[in-house]
């Protein structure tokens, strides 16, 4: 069946250039030069896509795009003069497909054509499809809930799927922003294109340039070959900014212009060169507010936000946590190669969908690879969630000011800091909550002669331990033996020797207690301090530390 397009423009040659070229593509066209009669073809016809222009003697085209736009799905492109961004901006945002900059470049508008009528396809094999269609498959496969939130996204996203206009992801960590856009990208014409999804945050700002637009071999110390940038690898797909708001400011004025031509230089290059991508953006930062603080520029905002599209937190669709934490544990156990896939229990699932995740899915996820560990069985119970009220406190050992300042302070200050040692293992903790995953350490701080090879830091914690039960080694390094470190009010007094000497006395001293209680055996003795023969003889030489 032949494809039929309304062409409208004021400019009859332009009209006549646009209307051959489609019709070497096998499309039929009708051509309009005003905007009433482009409105009375549309009445008495049906097209499978419009190309029209923005500025027409009798009106706007923006009005031709907001009536094809509210009665039918047939995909509607722009065309802009040079310098009428914002009008193509407002065009997207009232439902049109894409658009094109003038003067018109043919290869330019067969790459719009074209995607214009993968659209078309695409929502022609949806009507005659008895079944669900696989758009909607894909969708229910990768965003998981059928909460009224989920089900509004996924009716949005099925929508920018279809368009080629600047999608803008906002939302807090860990909602899914580039599952989202991996979605909008698969769903979209360009889904045969790549997917390049980059994280602005984790590019050092001097190689960021060469990363986005590529280099020429020689171009600059270490250009030992060409390289392709980012934007050319998206070319033909997507490019998806993630964190964009930690771009730095010289970028975002390098990147506006790339957005805006569609053309990128390569470092070294004398020409530039025209890309054909869709560009994705999210961050979990208030984008609108760095703009009024001046650390984003407002006319980059502007171009990236042209539709925006907010994910909804976990805890606004709590009835889908059951499904989420299913899901992930069928994607743990398979990733784990786990024999069968671990299963929660009742009160497990109820206390899952009382929580408050300040981690979004993301957290959901950790939380259950914990409980995973943790479980012996194949049955996931409370108790292995490690969740907590938010109400409970949170056990932390106190050390005033002048805990050094007596003998029974330094000891309570020892004993509290060897009875609550806390590890926090979760990754989400915020100043209102509190978490029970806690490690204490064991209260037998005194070191064995069998005892394994321990990490270094704390074989030297356990050596000063070694070192205050031995009466020489005791004097050396009580708190009253060492007036000169101690701290008097806010007033820290430095050793008058220096660090480094301070530190080669204490080494020694420790070395020293350790030989001492092992006899003189220095294999037994490095491993009381949690090094190596070798480097304990080393050490031994350097302090000048007699065998003997």
């Amino acid at each position: 069946m032949t494809a039929t397009a309304l062409v409208v423009d004021d400019e009859m040659d332009l009209c006549r250039l646009m209307q051959i070229t489609l019709t070497k593509m096998g499309i039929k066209c009708d051509v309009a030069y005003t905007l009433a009669q482009a409105q009375l073809f549309w009445e008495k016809n049906q097209y499978d896509f419009c190309l029209t222009d923005l500025k027409l003697p009798d009106g706007s085209g923006l009005e031709l795009v907001r009536q094809i736009s509210n009665s039918s799905p047939t995909p509607v492109a722009v065309i802009t003069a040079f310098g009428s961004m914002d009008l193509a901006i407002e065009a997207l945002k009232l439902g049109a497909f894409d658009f094109v900059n003038k003067p018109l470049e043919l290869p330019r508008l067969r790459q719009l054509v074209e995607n214009a009528l993968k659209v078309v396809r695409q929502d022609t094999d949806d009507q005659t499809s008895s079944t669900q269609s696989p758009e909607q498959q894909l969708l229910d496969s990768r965003l998981i809930g059928n909460a009224a939130v989920m089900q509004s996204l996924k009716k949005t996203i099925l929508k920018l799927a279809r368009s080629q206009a600047p999608v803008f992801l906002s939302g807090a960590s860990g909602t899914g922003k580039e599952v989202v856009a991996r979605l909008i990208h698969d769903l979209s014409p360009r889904r045969d294109g790549s997917f390049v999804p980059v994280n602005c945050g984790a590019i050092p700002s001097e190689l960021m340039e060469s990363e986005f637009f590529g280099h020429k071999k020689g171009s600059f110390t270490g250009a030992v070959a060409d390289k392709l940038g980012l934007f050319q690898q998206a070319n033909g797909g997507t490019l998806f900014l993630d964190e964009v708001a930690d771009l730095p400011l010289p970028m975002q004025v390098k990147l506006l212009r790339a957005i805006q031509e569609k053309t990128v230089r390569a470092i070294g290059d004398t020409k530039e060169v025209p890309v054909d991508i869709r560009i994705l953006s999210a961050t979990h930062k208030d984008l609108s507010q760095l703009v009024q603080d001046s650390d984003f520029r407002q006319d980059l905002y502007y171009r990236i936000n042209v539709i925006e599209l907010t994910l909804p937190a976990l805890n606004e669709r709590r009835d889908d946590i059951p499904a989420l934490a299913q899901y992930f544990l069928d994607l743990i156990a398979k990733e784990w190669q786990l024999s069968s896939a671990p299963q929660l229990s009742a009160s497990a699932y109820q206390r899952l969908q009382q929580h408050a995740f300040a981690g979004n899915v993301r957290e959901l996820r950790n939380v259950l690879e914990r409980a995973i560990t943790l479980s012996e069985t194949d049955v996931i119970d409370v108790t292995h969630l490690g969740l907590v009220d938010a109400t409970e406190p949170m056990p932390v050992a106190q050390v005033t000011d002048d805990s050094y300042g007596s003998e029974n302070n330094a000891n309570t200050v020892k004993n509290n800091s060897a009875q609550s040692t806390i590890t926090n293992l979760h990754p989400y903790r915020v100043s209102s909550q509190t978490y029970p995953t806690a490690i204490s350490s064991s209260n037998n701080t005194t070191l064995v002669s069998n005892a394994a090879p321990m990490q270094h830091d704390k074989a030297i914690n356990n050596a000063q331990t070694l070192a205050s039960s031995g009466e020489s080694a005791s004097a050396a390094t009580s708190p009253q033996s060492m007036p000169s470190t101690h701290s008097t009010g806010d007033t820290v007094q430095l050793p008058a020797s220096g660090l480094e000497t301070y530190l080669q006395e204490q080494e020694k001293r420790l070395i020293i207690a350790a030989l001492k209680q092992t006899e003189g055996n220095k294999t037994q003795a490095a491993e009381l301090l949690g090094t190596s023969f070798r480097s304990l003889r080393y050490r031994m030489k350097k302090l000048e530390i007699d065998d003997e």
